[in-house]
């Protein structure tokens, strides 16, 4: 089983975006859309095409690109990028590029601090004729407003299934993936704890409760595992609907132990 795509950049789906960039003038734009679609794949093949020319050469390292972020994240909720992690940014985009243009790339700008937005809101507003900035996102209204009003956003959807199978026909994967080529190469790539994942995500359902809370807090202490709970409760409209509930309490910074309790309940066969 190949466990990359053809594409010598690694990229699945996404022509209409990769059509498009190429043509967009704007200093900062916005990728907005799902994790593990291929947005931070897509920011760097935008960087060598502003440099070397479209469609880039295959993926190496490159002088005038540099990514900030994202943040570790996990049970507990979000991770800031705080304005230390920013500043760099200012002292680089103060010299010109090596070759054509400099891009950076600031992963989960949704979670930047008041302080370090405000930061970067100046060179957003006075960006070097040189310079280029794409923030990624999960949508334009989880940025700041003063932030989104200055990015052009560029939409990423879930890659569709049809396109995925060229790397596994399995369901459970697939349904696993959830449409983000990222997160179903990583699991080709550790089938071990992909299997382990997946065992314990399974488990969950017939669990005693108390079991089965314990379960939810070690799966969701990433995405990786709240996937697999999706992916375990495929078949069931009303876990789904119960899961998608949890994540987005968990986003408002409710108690993890009252959200996960009340999921254990749901999830009870």
């Amino acid at each position: 089983m190949a466990l990359h795509p053809p594409d010598p950049w690694g990229i699945i789906g996404h022509e209409a975006v990769l059509e498009l960039l190429p043509r967009l003038g704007a200093s900062t734009l916005l990728f907005s859309g799902p994790e593990g679609v291929g947005r931070r794949l897509v920011a760097r093949w935008y960087a060598w095409g502003l440099n070397r020319g479209f469609p880039p050469p295959a993926l190496g390292e490159h002088p005038d690109l540099l990514e900030i972020g994202p943040p570790e994240r996990g049970l507990k909720g979000r991770v800031e990028i705080r304005l230390e992690e920013v500043e760099p940014l200012f002292d680089w985009f103060a010299t010109h590029p090596r070759e054509r243009v400099k891009v950076a790339v600031l992963d989960a700008a949704h979670l930047l601090t008041e302080a370090a937005a405000n930061a970067l809101l100046k060179l957003l507003e006075e960006p070097p004729s040189y310079g280029r900035i794409v923030l990624i996102a999960p949508s334009r209204a989880t940025l700041l407003p003063t932030l989104a009003s200055r990015a052009l956003e560029v939409a990423f959807a879930p890659v569709p299934e049809e396109r995925l199978r060229s790397l596994t026909q399995d369901p459970e994967l697939l349904a696993y993936a959830g449409g983000a080529p990222g997160r179903l190469l990583r699991a080709l790539a550790d089938p071990t704890a992909f299997r382990a994942r997946m065992e314990k995500a399974r488990e969950v359902g017939g669990a005693s409760s108390w079991r089965r809370f314990t379960l939810l807090k070690e799966l969701f202490a990433d995405e990786e595992g709240i996937f697999a709970l999706y992916a375990a409760f495929r078949h069931r409209p009303q876990a789904l609907l119960a899961l998608e509930a949890a994540r987005e309490a968990l986003e408002r910074y409710v108690s993890p132990d009252l959200v996960l309790a009340r999921l254990a309940l749901d999830l009870e066969t």
